[in-house]
């Protein structure tokens, strides 16, 4: 089953019931965020990303609570619409489950990767990575590599699903231009990681494929220690009867 393609947000996606996961995944970015904002950023030395707290403080859960913070109004407005209704097109398609690794799990392994070039790159050490976008840009990208050659459309625009994926890297880009390619890292590991997810298959997908083709060739190749037997030779064995 695709996606719903007709209406919703920007023509892209439908309403969804506030019980599914990708209302739960939006009412957590609004949740982390108001909380950091509220608290005057306190919270957010706790939630957002900062490689240095996840080394040397141990506050390993960062990865996965980056995902739900924002720190601008227009921010966290646009992140919950787009992870409301592509969120909730994708649902439908690949169950509450499969979504919720392609939002949470390529956005915390986005941020594990960031941690890893900031261990390289010392100056990213001290940064600190909100990821409500990291997350909103792996839906944006999943949900159009996912309809691939179909038709989507973009506020109105028909464009095919691929298209709409590379409008989601553009902001990415853009977003990069008039900051730093260093201070969007987590999202372009994040797309990265949504293109290997849905082109790819999920890590069980491609561990059944990986064990198929290994066992294809046990198959397939002949021991060494076998010979071709040639029919037309007599059998000798045919001599002792």
């Amino acid at each position: 089953m695709r996606p719903m393609r007709g209406g919703g947000f920007g023509g892209f996606g439908g309403g969804v019931g506030l019980d599914t996961m990708a209302a739960k995944l939006a009412v957590g970015l609004v949740v982390g965020s108001v909380l950091v904002a509220l608290t005057h950023g306190a919270a957010g030395d706790l939630l957002i990303l900062r490689p240095a707290s996840f080394l040397y403080g141990l506050r390993l859960w960062q990865p996965l609570t980056y995902a739900f913070v924002e720190t601008s109004p227009l921010g966290v407005i646009f992140g919950v619409l787009i992870t409301w209704s592509i969120g909730g097109a994708l649902e439908m398609s690949l169950g509450s489950r499969r979504l919720f690794i392609l939002a949470v799990g390529c956005t915390a392994l986005a941020g594990l990767l960031t941690v890893a070039v900031a261990l390289l790159f010392t100056p990213l050490l001290g940064v600190p990575f909100p990821g409500g976008t990291v997350m909103t840009s792996v839906l944006w990208v999943g949900y159009g590599l996912y309809i691939g050659r179909g038709q989507a459309n973009f506020w109105g625009l028909p464009m095919t699903g691929n298209g709409l994926a590379a409008v989601g890297v553009g902001f990415v880009v853009l977003n990069a231009a008039f900051s730093s390619i260093w201070l969007v890292l987590p999202d372009l590991f994040g797309m990265a990681l949504a293109f290997l997810y849905v082109r790819g298959g999920s890590p069980r997908t491609l561990w059944l494929r990986f064990n198929h083709k290994r066992l294809q060739r046990r198959l397939t190749g002949r021991p060494k220690h076998l010979r071709v037997v040639n029919r037309n030779k007599p059998d000798r064995d045919q001599y002792l009867n």
